[in-house]
This record gives C-alpha cells, sequence and structure tokens, in this order.
C-alpha cells in the first residue's frame, strides 16, 4: 500500500466528522470569548474595577469565565449590541441628512424656528412674512438678511412691540 491509501484506512470518516466538529466548536468558542471582551468595554453600568475583574477571569480561566460571564450576564449582552446598534444607526441616519441638507437645515425646520420666533414676538408680520418667502424660495434666512435664529432672539429681546 502507498502512504496516501494507507493514511485513507487510518483516518475513517467519522474521524474527519469528529476532527471539523471540534475545530468548529473551537472557532466559535473564540467567537464568543471576543464577543463577551466587546460586551465587557461596552457594558456602560459596570465601574473600571469589575469590567477589569471580568476581563482577567475570562483571560486566566477563559472556558470557566466565558461560561460563568454568559450565566450571569448573558441575558444582556443582546439589548446591549443592539442598544448599540441603534445609536450607530441614528449617528449615521443623522450624518445623511445632514450631509444630504449640504450642512443647512431643512425649510421645514428654519419654518419652524420661524414661526416660534413670531410667536414670542421677535418678529414683526411684515419680517416673517419676508422670511417665510425666502425659506419657501429656496434661498432661506441663512442666505439671506433675515430675522435671527432661536438662540440670538433669546439672547436678544425684542426692542419693538407687536401692534403699537
Amino acid at each position: 500500500m502507498t502512504a496516501q491509501t494507507y493514511l485513507a484506512y487510518d483516518y475513517p470518516l467519522l474521524g474527519a466528522f469528529w476532527t471539523m466538529l471540534v475545530f468548529f466548536l473551537w472557532i466559535m468558542w473564540f467567537i464568543l470569548l471576543f464577543r463577551i471582551i466587546t460586551d465587557i468595554f461596552r457594558d456602560d453600568t459596570m465601574n473600571g474595577w469589575a469590567k477589569t475583574g471580568w476581563l482577567v477571569f475570562c483571560i486566566v480561566l477563559p472556558f470557566l469565565g466565558v461560561l460563568v460571564y454568559v450565566i450571569a450576564r448573558g441575558k444582556n449582552m443582546g439589548r446591549r449590541e443592539v442598544a448599540q446598534a441603534r445609536a450607530q444607526q441614528e449617528e449615521f441616519n443623522a450624518y445623511i441628512r445632514q450631509t444630504a441638507a449640504g450642512g443647512r437645515p431643512s425649510s421645514i425646520d428654519e419654518l419652524a424656528e420661524l414661526s416660534e420666533i413670531h410667536d414670542r414676538g421677535a418678529v414683526t408680520d411684515q419680517e416673517f412674512r419676508r422670511a417665510k418667502e425666502l425659506v419657501l424660495a429656496g434661498q432661506g434666512p441663512a442666505t439671506q438678511a433675515a430675522p435671527p435664529t432661536a438662540a440670538q432672539a433669546a439672547d436678544h429681546p425684542p426692542t419693538t412691540k407687536r401692534g403699537a
């Protein structure tokens, strides 16, 4: 018999199956270990000493540390991961909105801000109508001389009274 034929007889199909299963479980354990380490650093409810203790426990006694962590804190691992994914998605959506708007607030936001300023009495009806026309025309108060923004109006109270 040749060496290749002898190896095929010496390593049967069931042996190959068990080898692949052990290799798969080993890889899955490493994935779980890295997810736990990520979760330890992600958790804002733990202080630094608790994070250090869990990290040392998972590194010094890896199998026991991972098992105890999953039993003790595994219930909230998914919740923390979902919360982080939602926060990342919100940041991404805000970035897309800001980029798509060219760094300027949308017309709806500008109209709402103008309405608030007008309701407080910081601008007259004529100024409000002119600013509203500019916003609806696409020029907006940011590019034209228009009433102050909400923050500026709060800092400087109106000097004239409406209807006087």
